[in-house]
């Protein structure tokens, strides 16, 4: 198959979730025998025109001149490319920017489109962008000759509100199997006597209300905040709460540390309570991490009972004064490795992105 790629700034991965979906889909799609290529944005730092055995084509993205709707344009600029390059597949990959240019995708080509989390229903945004949004998401659903849900909640919302049937494809994590204590010294910290919470500084993260719970709780163990707290919210965050229990890291991306923390955490917290299967939580499960999550249909549906829950401050409190000790719930963590292993594997991801695929052509050339 002729595979285009929309939808993200490129890879190597330099950004976030599709961004790494697409860095261990493509090429192991490429090593499938498929020809595939991925749009890069302009102000991406990798310079070539391949990336193993990655066809990328450098698109012009004027985000850092005019702002965020210079997505708008580098959407379009990518969609209007594709039209020349007769894919067999479009694999979209959100809709936040592009479903406003649906009418131009291809015709011949089929357009695949991963819907992503419910966009319209994050804070962070104001009611006019909320508002758009909802309908970007409509315009994505509807023109779309397939979608893709990355949990069973997203996929559940799509049946009901847009009448239409989609696949189940999450991320992907790999196990993490080597763990080394040294990494913990530059950070002054302990095995197994610190928490953990890697989030984006946003409400829907629900990172405040961890940072209460925290607080007061009699707990001797410190939370550990990785994220960038740069925006208002995170100043806000960071005055208001930082003290010798509650340390903001700020943003840390090697993900050898960043696996090393979370394996030697006692306690990991995932406030993510809007979108569908979060890269970070897989990524905690692989690092054998004991989870206390938000209680939502997105985590419970990935966890299931091999975590703790919480939808308060006040819940938070009370898990801490349980005083748990990771080293009780190796059952946990067996589980949580388990799923990554059969579920949630990049070779498993990969064969139900092939399959998809491979079945959607099938479907509209028949």
């Amino acid at each position: 198959m002729r595979i285009g790629i929309i939808g993200t700034r490129g890879i190597p991965n330099q950004y976030g979730g599709f961004e790494q979906f697409t860095e261990y889909i493509a090429p192991a799609l490429v090593e499938r025998g498929h020809e595939v290529f991925v749009y890069n944005s302009s102000l991406h730092p990798y310079a070539e025109n391949s990336w193993r055995g990655v066809h990328l084509i450098k698109k012009n993205n004027p985000e850092s001149k005019i702002g965020t709707s210079g997505q708008f344009i580098y959407d379009l600029n990518c969609i209007l490319d594709s039209r020349k390059r007769k894919y067999d597949i479009i694999l979209q990959l959100g809709y936040t920017s592009s479903s406003i240019w649906s009418f131009l995708f291809p015709k011949k080509s089929v357009l695949i489109t991963n819907m992503d989390g419910l966009e319209w229903k994050r804070s962070k945004y104001s009611a006019p962008v909320k508002k758009f949004l909802e309908k970007a998401e409509k315009w994505a659903a509807v023109h779309s000759d397939k979608l893709i849900a990355d949990s069973k909640g997203i996929q559940a919302y799509l049946l009901d509100k847009y009448k239409k049937k989609s696949e189940f494809i999450a991320y992907g994590a790999s196990l993490f199997t080597d763990p080394d204590e040294k990494t913990l010294r530059p950070f002054g910290l302990t095995q197994y006597e610190y928490n953990l919470l890697i989030a984006r500084m946003e409400p829907e993260n629900n990172v405040e209300m961890i940072l209460i719970g925290h607080h007061q709780s009699k707990t001797e163990n410190k939370l550990i905040l990785i994220g960038n707290y740069s925006n208002r919210y995170g100043t806000y965050l960071k005055n208001k709460y930082e003290n010798e229990k509650i340390i903001f890291l700020g943003p840390l991306y090697d993900l050898r540390i960043l696996n090393n923390l979370r394996f030697f955490s006692n306690l990991y917290f995932h406030g993510h309570s809007v979108g569908g299967t979060n890269p970070s939580l897989l990524e905690a499960m692989a690092s054998q991490a004991l989870i206390v999550a938000h209680n939502n249909i997105f985590n419970c549906s990935v966890l299931e009972k091999d975590a703790f829950y919480f939808s308060s401050s006040n819940e938070i409190n009370l898990i801490l004064e349980k005083k748990i000790r990771k080293e009780d719930f190796d059952g946990y963590l067996d589980n949580n490795n388990k799923r990554i292993e059969s579920l949630y594997s990049w070779n498993h991801i990969t064969d139900q992105v092939e399959n998809c695929l491979t079945n959607a052509l099938h479907q509209h050339t028949n």
